[in-house]
């Protein structure tokens, strides 16, 4: 019998700073000979807002929330485009940051243009979200050591951290695969990534978790 099963042609990987997604959306667009979208880095509102300049929030998150769409709303995947797309993030994870960095009256402005903008954007075929418990994390944002990482705390690393699981609990919008990083390494592991490699590789409907090497199978939820 024919093999029916047709990859996603739009896969996003999400998750809290220092989980990996980066360099797992990386390896997944090689690996799929896709074309790669990445987090927007150039924001000159990012300082200001890391030293906690009046205003600076609303400046950075608006300043992300254009760059993000612009290059969302330019992608290919029309019924005619054979392209396979693989982001380090979805559009949806800009709000996560404006709930978490706005004032109540940025944020009715915010949400004006955020709901206008989404409506635009293609959706995911399969997100891919990425776990750590807040020590690992600490320990990847110490060893990574980036200057404008130093000003993240603890608290705000915890507010992250709850906000992302609050908002994959509820997540129907797409297929969702759960990747708990804490005890796996796909960097430095080579059986890792293999086993995540055939997972991903593997039909995935509703929501499923993926756990790592010696565990149970991966469950559907």
């Amino acid at each position: 019998m024919a093999n029916l099963f047709e990859l996603p042609r739009y896969i996003a990987v999400e998750g809290p700073i220092r989980v990996g997604k980066t360099t797992l959306a990386r390896i997944l667009a090689e690996r799929l000979n896709a074309q790669r979208v990445m987090e927007p880095e150039d924001n000159p509102f990012l300082d200001a807002f890391y030293e906690g300049e009046r205003g600076a929030a609303f400046q950075a998150q608006f300043a992300f929330l254009i760059r993000r769409f612009e290059q969302l709303r330019a992608l290919d995947l029309g019924p005619r485009s054979q392209k396979t797309v693989v982001a380090d993030f979805i559009i949806e994870k800009d709000k996560l940051f404006a709930c978490l960095n706005l004032t109540d009256h940025e944020l009715d402005t915010y949400n004006r243009y955020y709901n206008y903008f989404r409506e635009q954007l293609p959706t995911p075929d399969l997100v891919i979200y990425l776990q750590a418990t807040p020590e690992v994390l600490k320990k990847r944002l110490k060893k990574k050591n980036a200057a404008g990482e130093k000003a993240i705390n603890e608290d705000y690393l915890q507010e992250v951290i709850k906000a992302y699981e609050h908002f994959f609990f509820h997540y129907t919008s797409s297929d969702l695969l759960i990747v708990n990083t804490s005890d796996i390494d796909f960097v430095e592991r080579n059986e890792d990534l293999q086993e995540l490699l055939r997972k991903v590789s593997a039909p995935i409907k509703g929501t499923q978790y993926f756990l790592p090497l010696g565990s149970t199978e991966a469950a559907s939820a």
